[in-house]
């Protein structure tokens, strides 16, 4: 029993630990680029994160199965992550203003090594809870909701200490990764397949093309994608938009206008709190009308975003962040189910594969992408001596066209996706879960 509590114990940490190097930066990177003039280019910082998702997590993962233990991967990804986050960091000290290309390539190495840990850290937990003869079932899901509150910790962290409003935030990333990376060695190993039959095309999805041919699966992941750009727009802008209105007179000394990383936190915690409500909703509305709630909650996430404000609007911010939780966790849960559900065991993973780049991948890139080049930065201007007044009408207009476009894709998704007519199974806790991947940003959500 001792044995077991101390495993427990330390996973616990690994993952308060794992998510709080993310947490450090993913919601509040924003509004430090736009301080320095690198407002126009926030959108690449988040690409980039989906860009390296579509073939990192793959390739460390056929490592970490075939020749390096996971516990190692894990302790040399964060290493390498947090060395590269530091470098940003101190580049950013030195610079006072920092170049875009020096410092997205530094950024970009780092995310490049971190995203993959998501996985990694998932591995380490499971082996080391069967390794101590505990019911993964019963046992992961309270460790891995301190993932959740390690990112929620994060970000009162930097607020807090105004560390979102400087390149601290990326110093501090850096430290939580070093501290991982020595932590991560002490765990139990995993043992290694070097005769696993598991192909690179396999790991990433690719031959789960052939799904294509069925009309159903072919719509399934179609509108994956669609509603896939939506993912990292809020995360990218949306602590970027709350800050903005520090600089109109009318809200200068809102609480909300100066605190925007603490506040965008209530959208993770209601990650962890909407996860519950999946499986009821799953068996009273089947996998079409949890997907389509989530489709209908990201009309209200940028409609709310776009009516609300610091001050006597602020109540439309908080629901914006609160139905983030039905909007992020609802989709990728009933999405992962349904691919479970509708493909056999010889193409599962693969399917779940593609789905991931579906979403997480090439939406949310090419969603952030078109984002910040053709909404954000034609009606939002990010210099120095821009109109704030002038400015806070351009985000209005932003968020309703991402709410129009959110809007759309649930009317269509209506009339073009049919669910089978019956479903197998009943779905438990622990099953939406681990079935939907965490948050994609894998992210505690996180974005967490």
């Amino acid at each position: 029993m001792g044995n077991a509590s101390g495993i427990r114990t330390k996973l616990i940490i690994m993952n308060f630990l794992e998510f709080a190097v993310w947490g450090s930066y993913l919601v509040s990177m924003g509004i430090y680029l736009g301080s320095v003039g690198l407002g126009a280019n926030i959108f690449w910082f988040y690409t980039m994160q989906g860009i390296v998702s579509l073939f990192m997590p793959a390739l460390v993962g056929i490592i970490a199965d075939k020749w390096i233990p996971a516990q190692k991967m894990l302790a040399g990804c964060q290493g390498l992550a947090g060395l590269f986050m530091l470098l940003a960091g101190f580049y950013c000290m030195s610079a006072g203003t920092p170049h875009f290309p020096i410092l997205f390539t530094l950024y970009a190495v780092s995310i490049a090594f971190y995203m993959p840990t998501i996985g990694l850290a998932n591995s380490v937990a499971f082996n080391a809870l069967n390794n101590a003869g505990l019911d993964t079932v019963k046992n992961f899901p309270p460790i891995r909701v301190w993932g959740t509150v390690g990112f929620i910790c994060a970000e009162l962290f930097v607020n807090f200490t105004d560390f979102q409003s400087s390149y601290m935030q990326f110093i501090t990333s850096g430290f939580m990764s070093l501290i991982l990376m020595c932590y991560a060695v002490t765990m139990p190993n995993c043992p290694v397949n070097k005769a696993s039959g598991t192909s690179l095309a396999e790991s990433l999805g690719l031959n789960a093309f052939k799904l294509f041919k069925n009309p159903m699966m072919a719509a399934f992941f179609i509108f994956s994608f669609l509603l896939g750009v939506c993912l990292q727009i809020t995360n990218s802008y949306g602590t970027t938009f709350i800050n903005s209105f520090q600089f109109v007179a009318e809200y200068a000394n809102d609480w909300a206008a100066r605190n925007a990383t603490a506040l965008t936190a209530v959208s993770q915690a209601s990650e962890a709190l909407c996860i519950l409500l999946i499986p009821f909703c799953l068996k009273r509305f089947g996998i079409k009308g949890v997907m389509l709630m989530a489709m209908f909650a990201w009309v209200l996430r940028f409609g709310f975003f776009g009516i609300g404000n610091t001050g006597s609007g602020v109540i439309f911010l908080v629901l914006s962040c609160i139905v983030y939780g039905v909007a992020f966790d609802f989709f990728n849960v009933a999405g992962g189910l349904f691919v479970d559900q509708q493909t056999t065991r010889t193409i599962r993973s693969s399917a779940q594969g593609l789905f991931m780049i579906m979403t997480n991948g090439l939406g949310a890139s090419i969603g952030t992408w078109i984002a910040g080049t053709y909404v954000v930065n034609r009606f939002v201007d990010m210099s120095a001596d821009a109109d704030a007044t002038a400015n806070l009408a351009g985000w209005q207009t932003s968020w309703f066209i991402f709410a129009a476009y959110a809007l759309v894709i649930s009317i269509l998704f209506i009339f073009l996706f049919r669910s089978p007519k019956k479903q197998d199974r009943n779905l438990s806790f622990h099953e939406a879960e681990t079935i939907g991947g965490g948050d994609p940003e894998g992210m505690p959500g996180i974005n967490i």
